[in-house]
């Protein structure tokens, strides 16, 4: 639609798959309809996994931070990541009462993909609600979609471009009061790259902003059906530049500031997290930072994370809304999510001088 959030340049496919190593793969259950019967359906979920590199993340560990922002969720294993400062499994997403189902999976992945089998092992899982539109207690992800979704990840498909919208993790998902699910989006910024993806089940539609036009107010859209939309994100957070579990933590703090753009005011029940985690790849002794005008901005000590900071929040920001971009209407055991109007979004955002 030529909307363009921020002033710094996108990676080549815009997405969190521009840091060199990390790795998307999605398994999407789709089955049966409504009404609902618990066991049965209607099944909308799925699992999403990110790797951030294509070895053995037991055996090779990566630098990684956590913010719980607002934890009003069951996320698995972000504890460890507080107190020890790295991720040794993928990092899954999924529906929320998945989430031990999935954590479970991971323990049998590593023995049985990796040939490992540690003493212990801190499967890193996060979750938001979507059973407006899924049987949730139901509970349909198995031990096969896991490894179909970490196997897709770790394969060169998954180092590609990434699936968006009603896939994954995010397929029974709303955004906004419409249909959320997964987004993705990248910063270049000087020699490092910054990446960010989103699993959009937060946000009331009056609230909804998109380059700082008002597209909830203004869309034309059929009452929603229900009780309020969901309330949670979680967001992945991935660089190339080697940091410190300390700077990624002020990394992650700024996702926050992307989703905040949107229009998120983080209600009560809104399980709100960021993972952040580094492959290492450049070194941070040299940073080549360009700011948003274009010039080339070192500075001492950590001035090199301004742009950091700067990436977060704009990748996170276009991330949401790529979410909402790509998902599509969803009949499921409550309802329909409708999709975001997008020639409506055209038209609004002409109104308000973004086009």
């Amino acid at each position: 639609m030529g909307v363009r959030i921020g002033q710094m340049e996108t990676g080549r496919l815009n997405a969190i798959t521009d840091v060199e190593g990390v790795g998307v793969g999605h398994t999407t259950l789709i089955h049966g309809d409504p009404p609902l019967k618990i066991g049965e359906g209607p099944i909308r979920t799925g699992v999403t996994a990110i790797v951030p590199h294509q070895g053995n993340v037991y055996l090779d560990k990566v630098v990684a931070a956590v913010d719980l922002s607002n934890a009003h969720g069951k996320a698995t294993g972000f504890p460890q990541i507080e107190c020890m400062g790295v991720i040794e499994t993928p990092i899954m997403l999924t529906d929320t009462l998945n989430t031990w189902l999935v954590a479970d999976a991971v323990l049998d992945y590593f023995r049985e993909r990796y040939d490992t089998t540690p003493r212990s092992l801190n499967p890193v899982v996060g979750e938001t609600n979507g059973d407006f539109l899924n049987d949730s207690f139901g509970r349909h992800v198995r031990k096969k979609h896991v490894f179909e979704a970490v196997d897709k990840a770790r394969s060169a498909d998954g180092r590609g471009p990434v699936e968006e919208g009603n896939v994954g993790g995010g397929t029974p998902m709303t955004g906004y009061g419409f249909k959320g699910g997964i987004g993705t989006s990248s910063r270049v910024c000087g020699n490092f790259t910054v990446g960010a993806l989103v699993q959009l089940n937060c946000g009331r539609r009056e609230d909804l902003r998109i380059d700082g036009a008002p597209v909830g107010r203004e869309v034309k859209m059929p009452p929603q059906e229900g009780r309020e939309p969901g309330n949670s994100i979680m967001m992945i957070v991935a660089t190339d530049l080697a940091l410190t579990s300390r700077q990624l933590w002020k990394v992650a703090k700024r996702a926050v500031l992307g989703l905040a753009r949107t229009g998120s005011y983080q209600g009560v029940s809104s399980g709100d997290f960021v993972i952040a985690f580094s492959t290492g790849k450049v070194s941070p002794d040299n940073p080549i930072e360009k700011d948003y005008t274009g010039n080339i901005a070192l500075g001492g000590g950590e001035r090199f994370l301004d742009g950091v900071f700067r990436a977060t929040a704009d990748s996170t920001e276009e991330a949401i809304i790529n979410a909402l971009f790509k998902a599509e209407t969803m009949v499921g055991s409550h309802g329909t999510r409708y999709a975001l109007p997008l020639d409506q979004v055209e038209e609004i955002m002409k109104k308000y001088k973004r086009l």
